[in-house]
């Protein structure tokens, strides 16, 4: 069973940064491709970006490049995501999800696994 535990959301002022974690139980971590993705109020699941098995990878949908970034620690079964200059439109609530056959994408149906989410409320 993988399970995946996101933290590290909050309410932040626009142009202040977060940064979310997201731990994930099971042996094979390091063998999986993990990707973030988010839903605002009324609206439908969005790719945020995602890393590579080896974190030598990653991608980012085109309104947080450059904002955010992705990163992991395979010693601590733990995904990282950095935003910076925070946007009232960065609202929503972030999942973190698990690709266990590695593949990088931002097809929401490769990813297995997903924790339950974490608030982010960004103020103007």
């Amino acid at each position: 069973q993988v399970r995946l535990v996101e933290s590290g959301g909050g309410l932040v002022q626009a142009g202040g940064s977060l940064r979310l974690s997201c731990t994930v139980s099971g042996r094979s971590f390091s063998s999986y491709t993990m990707g973030w993705f988010r839903q605002a109020p009324g609206k439908e699941r969005e790719f945020v970006g995602a890393i590579s098995w080896t974190g030598g990878r990653t991608i980012y949908e085109d309104s947080v490049k450059g904002r955010s970034t992705i990163s992991r620690d395979n010693s601590k079964n733990t995904v990282y995501l950095q935003m910076n200059s925070l946007k009232p439109e960065d609202t929503a609530v972030y999942y973190c999800a698990a690709d266990i056959l590695g593949r990088l994408s931002e097809t929401s149906s490769n990813y297995s696994y997903w924790g339950q989410g974490t608030q982010v409320t960004v103020s103007s």
